[in-house]
């Protein structure tokens, strides 16, 4: 039991801590670690401390100073998924797609913004009262989604997506039974052979875990570019691999540069394939441009509820970077997305591939479509939802395939 003693002598520790540091080169890991238990060593003694509260009190300190405090142990933990702190009393976190609130939080909404401050500096990121919501991420991977005050109004409001340290494989979701052997088969000879593919999916349907899959069946001769808001995407085994950024403007008179900057200057780079990690607005307009001017074999994800849904926003995203007659949208659209992977959450909090559709074709001022795959829910046993992808129809536009040698499916 945490006691007024223990934190009155981590408080006056810490602030003995932060006076020894010499702020004005690079402090190790070590050296810090050096310097607290050469505190605890020697106000232990004083605070009478048992073994037990000085190990505590040693992580604590440690954590609070090179860490993200409390949350170090939730960070750590490799089987959470997800990280919400609605304000400094209020932490939940979700586990094996299951939420649950924290026994643990804040000493004060300070302490919690200190933490901010130190994830947004890391990464370049400025977030205050004047730009109030920032993405970022932790130096594992994990993205990170920051919301202060005014606009959280119950405190600083962090929410951390994490990811695993391997990025889970094609087998692995199989083994999930996220995707059928079959159907995943079918997908990678897709990617192989450079079909564009546009995963889509609700928030927390694994988009981003997905698309990671997919990449590993990407050809290890070509030039891959990545784009991204915050860097997430964990890329394997290509050599040639440029990952690129976004930066947002500040006060400062930092200039922003944006999705749409990245995607031009990325078709300056020579691309084999373009990876973009979302679409959300109107660089879904360069987006279609780059995969219509030949960079065959790139992929991408957005927010939608099915993959109708996804054509529909796409056209919307379009028309927000550019005024275009709709007929005109649609056919890039027609052209230049050849498949689209839609992704779902069950109910019993399972992640699964629920459709895969072809883009056929643009006729009379529609984009022609057919499913190729469907997931079908059988039953439910132990709380699980039972059902698998079937097949539909096969494949109508198998050119390059051919051309890649693979049109055997």
């Amino acid at each position: 039991m945490v006691t007024n003693r223990y934190e009155i002598c981590k408080q006056q520790m810490e602030s003995k801590l932060r006076e020894r540091i010499d702020f004005t080169r690079e402090v190790s890991d070590e050296e810090i670690q050096d310097i607290i238990d050469d505190l605890i060593l020697g106000d232990g003694n004083k605070y009478v401390l048992t073994l037990e509260e000085r190990k505590s009190l040693a992580k604590e300190i440690f954590y609070d100073v090179r860490r993200l405090g409390i949350l170090q142990e939730l960070v750590d933990a490799e089987d959470i998924t997800e990280i919400m702190i609605n304000g400094a009393g209020n932490i939940f976190y979700e586990k094996q797609g299951e939420l649950y609130q924290w026994d643990k939080s804040f000493e004060s909404r300070e302490k919690l913004e200190d933490v901010i401050q130190q994830i947004v500096s890391k990464c370049n990121r400025t977030v205050n009262e004047a730009s109030p919501i920032v993405d970022a991420r932790l130096g594992d991977g994990s993205r990170v989604n920051i919301v202060l005050s005014p606009i959280a109004l119950n405190g600083p409001v962090v929410t951390i997506r994490r990811f695993p340290e391997n990025p889970i494989t094609m087998e692995q979701l199989i083994a999930f039974h996220s995707i059928t052997a079959e159907a995943a088969e079918f997908l990678k000879k897709l990617v192989m052979a450079g079909y564009n593919i546009f995963i889509s999916g609700g928030t927390g349907s694994g988009k981003t875990t997905f698309l990671n899959a997919l990449s590993h069946y990407i050809p290890n001769t070509e030039r891959i570019i990545t784009i991204e808001d915050s860097a997430e995407l964990q890329i394997r085994g290509i050599p040639n691999l440029v990952s690129l950024e976004t930066r947002n403007a500040n006060t400062e008179g930092v200039k922003e540069i944006s999705i749409r900057d990245l995607i031009k200057a990325s078709l300056r780079m020579r691309p084999d394939r373009i990876v973009v990690g979302e679409v959300r607005g109107a660089e879904a307009i360069d987006m279609l441009q780059a995969l219509n001017t030949g960079h065959d074999g790139s992929l991408s994800t957005g927010h939608a509820n099915s993959a109708k849904d996804m054509l529909a926003r796409l056209e919307t995203m379009v028309l927000m970077g550019m005024e275009l007659p709709l007929p005109a949208v649609r056919a890039q659209i027609a052209s230049g997305v050849d498949i689209i992977v839609h992704l779902g959450r069950l109910r019993d909090g399972t992640r699964k591939v629920l459709e895969i559709t072809e883009i056929t074709g643009y006729e009379q001022g529609e984009i022609q479509t057919q499913r190729l795959y469907c997931f079908e829910e059988t039953g439910e046993k132990e709380g699980r939802i039972l059902g698998a992808l079937q097949k539909e129809k096969e494949l109508l536009h198998k050119q390059k395939l051919s051309a890649a040698g693979l049109c055997e499916l």
